[in-house]
């Protein structure tokens, strides 16, 4: 598995494209790019390396990490697949948006695919399987790969913090369980790539997070 990040800057934003070498299918985590060069941007890495976009992901639906959904869906023919908690979340968008003084590009995209913990979603050889872990959002999905060593946490964990639970349906004790029993129990060195911010592992959260003590 390939992974290339994509920090769009409006709100910034970790944007991943995963794909496999052998078959190149790729997924987008998060498409978060906001202004026409962000979208420019994308379209022509995936030009370049050749990819087969098969699928959106949404580790959650959150205004900032779905900017760019309208766009996948005009160009790639792609509607995100994500929780179904976060739904209102989705419709919601252009007016939370409109709180940072912004306009959201276009109207929301629908939900194309509902996923559900246990999930797992193909790319060529590779497996990505879906990890329910609420309480940044009710919605809140982990992409986990066992066969490269890593995950895709949105907002749910950072390099030396978590996420914000303030936010309509968040919940900080529920959010500090979820960790413990679902992605504190993975093994030290698989590699965290969250929806914000720097890259960690599984043991250094474990040893340093001041939030997971």
């Amino acid at each position: 598995m390939r992974i290339k990040l994509f920090e769009f800057n409006m709100l910034p934003v970790n944007t991943y494209v995963v794909w496999d070498e052998q078959t190149m299918d790729a997924a987008i985590i998060d498409a978060g790019c906001y202004f026409p060069h962000e979208c420019d941007t994308l379209k022509q890495f995936i030009a370049n390396e050749g990819l087969t976009v098969k699928y959106l992901l949404n580790t959650h639906l959150h205004f900032d990490h779905i900017f760019g959904n309208g766009f996948m869906y005009e160009q790639y023919g792609l509607k995100t697949c994500a929780h179904r908690a976060d739904e209102d979340w989705l419709m919601d968008a252009p007016r939370r948006t409109r709180m940072f003084g912004l306009d959201f590009p276009g109207e929301p995209v629908a939900i194309g695919t509902y996923l559900e913990e246990g999930d797992e979603l193909t790319l060529g050889t590779q497996v990505l399987k879906c990890i329910h872990v609420t309480g940044h959002s009710p919605g809140s999905l982990v992409f986990y790969s066992a066969d490269a060593s890593c995950l895709f946490a949105g907002d749910v964990l950072f390099q030396g913090s978590i996420g914000r639970t303030d936010l309509p349906g968040g919940d900080h004790q529920t959010l500090l369980n979820g960790i413990h029993e679902k992605l504190l129990t993975l093994p030290d060195e698989t590699i965290v790539y969250p929806g914000h911010g720097e890259s960690t592992t599984i043991g250094y959260e474990r040893q340093h997070n001041y939030y997971l003590k």
